[in-house]
């Protein structure tokens, strides 16, 4: 419960705020796909990670807020060294910046990891999430639950 607030409330926090690649750093980019939303209104709150730390901490390396109004949505992050990743995200149905819980702490919109990671009492693992993406980039699909 504690794990999911912290996944939340780093997701919240975050997104709005991107962060600049290192100058010297090679182009790569991510290409992320949303599939399988339920509700074609609000926007996927995208944290993408670079470490284990950072994965666990809360603190990402980039966010994106991705428009949704349609079943699936789609966004493009540039300029990344190559390297291992793993990302968080949930779909803000309702559009507050915020994802939505129940008293309890436990996740009432939906939410997603890279890889289509399973989260088991609380996020998915960084072991689980985690991808890597070459100087030629990467591809990640993920369905929305």
């Amino acid at each position: 419960m504690i794990k999911f607030n912290m996944f939340i409330a780093a997701i919240a926090l975050t997104v709005p705020t991107l962060v600049a690649a290192a100058a010297s750093a090679p182009a790569a980019k991510l290409e992320i796909a949303f599939i399988g939303i339920q509700a074609p209104t609000g926007a996927i709150m995208v944290a993408l990670f670079d470490s284990e730390a950072s994965y666990n901490s809360g603190k990402p390396i980039r966010g994106a807020a991705v428009p949704v109004t349609k079943s699936d949505a789609a966004t493009l992050i540039q300029g990344l060294p190559a390297g291992r990743y793993a990302i968080k995200s949930f779909h803000d149905v309702d559009g507050d910046g915020k994802m939505d819980t129940n008293p309890f702490g436990m996740p009432t919109e939906p939410f997603a990891f890279s890889n289509n990671a399973v989260p088991s009492m609380g996020p998915a693992t960084w072991a689980d999430a985690a991808f890597y993406v070459s100087e030629a980039g990467a591809k990640q699909s993920i369905t929305i639950q």
